[in-house]
């Protein structure tokens, strides 16, 4: 057995107190062996912990990685129109090869910042599961299908992908790689496509993971033609379960949290792109309240712009307070918890906590830093004060990602070159029509 100590520092533990101990990772089969006084333990590697804090690496719960192509391209419209006339027609030209340079410059990016799980919906999704192969991290990955403006035998097409895709991939690179079915959303796949397939995904025993109540535009439709509330509708179209994660929950009303919360479903809440997009602010007090699993994550960079999952925190904190019009609403301790555990628990996986049996996925935040001082709470500082700058390591699966700030498993400047050349071809394909 291969043993990796992580060692000088503080640990956040489960019940998010801290104290100073040190981990011990067994490397082959990436779990947590112990959790014990400074010193008490020893491993064949030590990785340097002093001055640092110890913390479940961060679960990004809803993102698009291969979106980093589109950084900074379209900004400052509503959903709708950002979507329709600026995204979509060039996510049309997207190749394969763009999709999988794309998805090694997010993974890079989160890998820096601490975070190592991330929930992913695009397309060409081979590309990115051997992107994620090679970053090291976990992910849950699924071909994302949309029905609207396409003939019917292309439209079945399209789900029938998204399952094959889902059963494929499921276990990939060494089990770090999970999948989900993913239709779009409630009113990008029409109601006869998910009435044949979520029977099928529910007879292959894949999760299910689609955007939900993001915008009042994705909520009037639904109400006006079935007469109920969006999630009632996918609740009559067995959506919702316990295998069910839904993205932003934005615009959901009392009788919808209560479903959510009956049926086990979880939200993947993404504050950052809910205000870019003026899409609205999540009930996230109440979700929670209610017995609703609430994980965070970026949603992808063409609408937040950054992957950076701490800045993602501080926002959930704050956007939280406004929605409830209480400053003691969606506290530190809340969103600290709902970006490892609460993710870690839509994804399925043993992560978001540093304790024995765990998956060794960590991170170590270095505290030697102006904006870090005095260490009143270090919670606190979790919540409001760190930045993904801070993380010093980052481990997943017992393996070290990044050690003093040098990613290990990609190599970031040819990363940051092709996605430069690749993002600036998509653009010229996609403006000139060709």
């Amino acid at each position: 057995m291969s043993e990796l100590l992580v060692a000088g520092g503080q640990v956040l533990r489960p019940d998010l107190t801290v104290e100073r101990a040190d981990v011990l990772v067994d490397r082959d089969s990436g779990e947590v062996v112990a959790v014990d006084d400074p010193g008490a333990l020893d491993g064949d590697e030590t990785l340097d912990a002093s001055d640092g804090l110890v913390v479940p690496g961060l679960v990004n719960a809803h993102t698009h990685v291969a979106m980093t192509l589109l950084r900074g391209y379209a900004d400052d419209k509503e959903l709708d129109a950002w979507l329709q006339e600026d995204i979509w027609p060039v996510e049309a030209e997207l190749t394969g090869d763009d999709i999988e340079v794309g998805a090694e410059l997010g993974l890079v990016e989160m890998i820096k910042s601490g975070t190592t799980a991330l929930s992913d919906m695009y397309f060409h999704v081979d590309r990115i599961a051997d992107a994620v192969e090679r970053a090291g991290v976990r992910a849950v990955l699924g071909h994302t299908a949309v029905t609207v403006g396409k003939d019917d035998e292309a439209a079945r097409a399209d789900l029938q992908q998204s399952l094959d895709v889902a059963k494929e991939l499921d276990g990939a690179a060494d089990g770090r790689i999970t999948t989900t079915f993913q239709p779009h959303s409630l009113t990008t796949v029409g109601e006869e496509y998910l009435r044949q397939f979520v029977p099928k995904a529910r007879d292959a025993d894949l999760s299910i993971h689609f955007h939900a109540n993001e915008t009042e535009n994705e909520v009037d439709p639904i109400v006006d033609e079935h007469g109920v509330r969006p999630l009632e509708y996918a609740d009559d179209l067995g959506l919702l379960t316990e295998d069910t994660y839904v993205a932003h929950g934005v615009h959901v009303d009392e009788t919808e949290i209560e479903l959510l919360a009956e049926r086990g479903t979880g939200v993947a809440h993404c504050p950052a792109s809910n205000m870019k997009l003026a899409s609205g602010m999540a009930p996230v007090q109440r979700m929670r309240d209610a017995g609703v699993t609430v994980g965070i994550g970026t949603d992808g960079a063409a609408s937040n712009n950054d992957l950076d999952a701490f800045d993602e925190v501080r926002d959930a904190a704050m956007i939280g307070k406004l929605a409830a019009a209480d400053a003691s609403a969606v506290p530190a301790e809340a969103v600290v918890e709902m970006v490892t555990r609460g993710s870690a628990d839509l994804l399925g996986f043993d992560s978001g906590r540093v304790e024995a049996g765990a998956n060794a996925d960590l991170a170590v935040i270095d505290l030697d830093a102006p904006h870090l001082t005095p260490a009143h709470d270090l919670v606190s500082h979790l919540a409001y004060a760190v930045r993904g700058s801070d993380v010093r390591h980052t481990v997943c699966d017992g393996e070290v990602l990044m050690r003093d700030r040098e990613v290990l498993t990609l190599d970031e400047a040819a990363v940051r070159e092709r996605a430069e050349a690749h993002a600036q071809d998509l653009i010229d394909r996609a403006e000139s029509g060709e």
